[in-house]
């Protein structure tokens, strides 16, 4: 009788784990409708205002300004890590951290490394495995609207403008759909000029009429589509988070509910057998006094 209780109290155990990993999956579910409804907007919008920096910044010189797309020698780095505030979300979070690690074990090894940390956990991901962030920002996801983020984007680019960093880079998870994440190491600065086939360069050969003049341009329009760029990656990140965390969720309401079948078939094999038991020792005990 002690085992069938113990398989009891486990089948109410597992029962009530199943009912919060399944709500948690419906509310990742809502929020993640949300999210991905802000990614599929700003999408077009960022990669756009993207090409343009791309075609915009590829006719500056240095001396006119373009100070976000200077080349320089690599001798500090940024590497700014995008995960979440919470957990039970799978890899999401972890990855981050592995993909930092490599970053700074393969890429910079002659270069000195700070890091920046978006997320509660990839901070402490990174203080368990030895590296202290520089600067943490946790609460941005208590309101991720653009003007929080390009606050953030507005220190990368005045770090990189002063020349405490020469190369900054942003590791982050690109949305795909709710059950694919990509782990994304993206340049931020320098502005990086995209390498494109000579066959249509000469098609394509973009010639801006810059108004008022390329000075205003440079100090309006690269700003923004950095900050826009920003913006864009924290909106992928956030939902790949929940992306991750309702497929996580769900996995783990199936699993509970193979393990729930399993503990029942057993409970009633352990009631059957302990039923059997009684009424052989019932019948015992009567042909014992018969006898």
């Amino acid at each position: 009788m002690a085992g069938i209780k113990e398989i009891r109290n486990r089948i109410t155990s597992v029962s009530s784990t199943q009912k919060i990993t399944n709500a948690m999956k419906m509310v990742s579910a809502a929020k993640l409708r949300k999210a991905q409804q802000a990614v599929v907007q700003m999408r077009p919008y960022s990669e756009n205002l993207h090409q343009i920096l791309q075609n915009v910044s590829s006719g500056l010189e240095s001396s006119e300004g373009n100070i976000y797309a200077t080349q320089r020698q690599i001798n500090k780095v940024l590497i700014v890590a995008v995960a979440s505030n919470s957990g039970l979300c799978g890899g999401f979070n972890s990855n981050i951290g592995k993909t930092v690690i490599s970053i700074i074990n393969s890429d910079c090894q002659s270069a000195q490394v700070d890091v920046f940390a978006i997320g509660k956990k990839v901070c402490d991901s990174l203080k368990n495995k030895g590296i202290v962030p520089k600067k943490s920002f946790v609460s941005i996801y208590d309101h991720l609207v653009y003007d929080e983020v390009a606050k953030i984007a507005t220190e990368l680019m005045d770090e990189f403008a002063k020349g405490t960093y020469d190369k900054v880079i942003v590791v982050y998870n690109k949305f795909k759909n709710a059950a694919t994440q990509i782990i994304t190491t993206t340049q931020y600065l320098p502005i990086v000029q995209e390498q494109t086939d000579s066959t249509k360069t000469s098609s394509f050969n973009y010639d801006y009429i810059f108004e008022p003049n390329k000075e205003y341009i440079v100090n309006v329009l690269i700003p923004k589509s950095l900050k826009v760029q920003f913006y864009s990656i924290l909106l992928d990140s956030y939902a790949s988070e929940h992306g991750a965390r309702m497929t996580a969720m769900h996995k783990a309401t199936d699993n509970a509910g193979e393990l729930l079948k399993a503990l029942r078939l057993q409970y009633n094999k352990a009631r059957q057998a302990a039923i059997t038991n009684e009424l052989n020792e019932i019948v015992s005990g009567a042909s014992a006094l018969n006898g």
